[in-house]
């Protein structure tokens, strides 16, 4: 499937090459991003990246509100707090930071997989669960502990910077790293703003552990030319996030501002 972005057509990653990005540049000078080899004279490959933590993909419950589950996964929500608190506690994070994660990457499905290979309720790719010692990523305990543990490695990365964190958690650090900021996948945009929308109005109960901090980060400036500077940021660190405007639907459920414009 190719998705459009400003100065870029995306075509996202949908097999179990996870991880692996290609960048061509055609005829006129725009960049095409994929998963897969083109073949053909109209691309000229530019380079090829892998990064075994990469989770891009679109996303499928999300749903239309802010609070949207699945009403199959909906006795979930609530039911592995515990092991929540637990993992905040040990690994010196927020408990409503994990929760949106969770609430984001699987919708509180304990069997969740992604197209690219990530599994259970933090959505762990195969790589990050081996690298942070989980053995079966659909055991609730084992997958949020890593996440956690996964989370609070990269926070520590970026110096606190939770909107680079949670790009890296979803594009893979070394993306991150490459671009300067949160690179200009439309889905890893899309990705920091739900975690940390639902983080603040949903699950934020002023307790924050740690150095932990919350980031205003706006996207300045887009460009058609090179990946190398595609994107650029301007990061705000405060400890506090202005909390967005939340309205209820017709059909009870609630929505961020951003949602209904």
């Amino acid at each position: 499937m190719i998705k459009k972005a400003v100065g870029f057509i995306l075509l996202l990653p949908v097999f179990t090459w996870a991880g692996t990005t290609y960048t061509y540049k055609d005829a006129d000078g725009g960049i095409l991003l994929t998963d897969r080899k083109m073949n053909g004279t109209q691309y000229t490959k530019v380079n090829v990246t892998y990064y075994a933590d990469s989770n891009m993909h679109r996303y499928q419950n999300w749903g239309k509100s802010e609070s949207a589950v699945l009403p199959s996964y909906s006795r979930n929500k609530n039911a592995f707090d515990a092991i929540i608190k637990d993992a905040a506690q040990q690994h010196g994070l927020a408990e409503g930071l994990i929760k949106a994660v969770m609430h984001t990457e699987s919708g509180f499905n304990t069997s969740a997989r992604s197209p690219v290979g990530a599994q259970g309720l933090m959505q762990l790719m195969p790589a990050t669960a081996k690298r942070f010692n989980v053995f079966n990523s659909f055991d609730p305990q084992q997958n949020i502990h890593g996440g956690a543990k996964y989370l609070s490695f990269l926070l520590k990365r970026f110096k606190g910077n939770m909107s680079l964190a949670l790009a890296a958690y979803n594009a893979g650090e070394g993306n991150v790293q490459k671009y300067g900021g949160i690179p200009p996948f439309k889905e890893t945009q899309d990705y920091v703003h739900r975690v940390m929308s639902r983080y603040s109005n949903l699950y934020n109960n002023g307790l924050i552990l740690g150095s932990t901090t919350l980031s205003n980060t706006q996207i300045i400036t887009k460009s058609a030319q090179a990946p190398t500077s595609t994107l650029s940021v301007k990061t705000q660190t405060s400890t506090k996030t202005k909390a967005r405007e939340i309205i209820q639907l017709a059909d009870g459920t609630f929505t961020d501002i951003s949602v209904r414009n």
